[in-house]
């Protein structure tokens, strides 16, 4: 195997992690935090609101992988750079739809 697939298949364990995210949140009885070491604020439908995280965490998993896929021409390729970049407005992304989305339809 060559350097780009090796690269590509440890982005792919990175992007999979999300997927635990996403099924540790779908069956969570408390309401999970997004945030790292913050109090998850007081929530008006637990269930609902795990769910939304879930499919949030879902969805960055799959994009996450697919920002991976210019890590297979090589890791001298320019096309990195769009996996580097794509992953800051990933992130970007995903807290605002957090913040901007759910916050403000599951908080009391």
């Amino acid at each position: 195997m060559d350097s780009g697939t090796i690269s590509f298949l440890i982005w792919c364990m990175f992007g999979s992690m999300f997927f635990g995210f996403a099924a540790y949140a779908w069956v969570s009885v408390k309401p999970v935090g997004f945030w790292a070491n913050a109090n998850v604020f007081e929530v008006t439908d637990i269930s609902k609101y795990n769910h939304a995280v879930a499919k949030l965490f879902c969805i960055f998993g799959i994009v996450t992988i697919l920002l991976g896929i210019p890590l297979l021409t090589g890791p001298n390729s320019p096309w990195v750079l769009f996996t580097i970049f794509g992953l800051m407005a990933e992130s970007i992304l995903a807290m605002a739809v957090y913040t901007l989305t759910i916050e403000k339809k599951y908080k009391k």
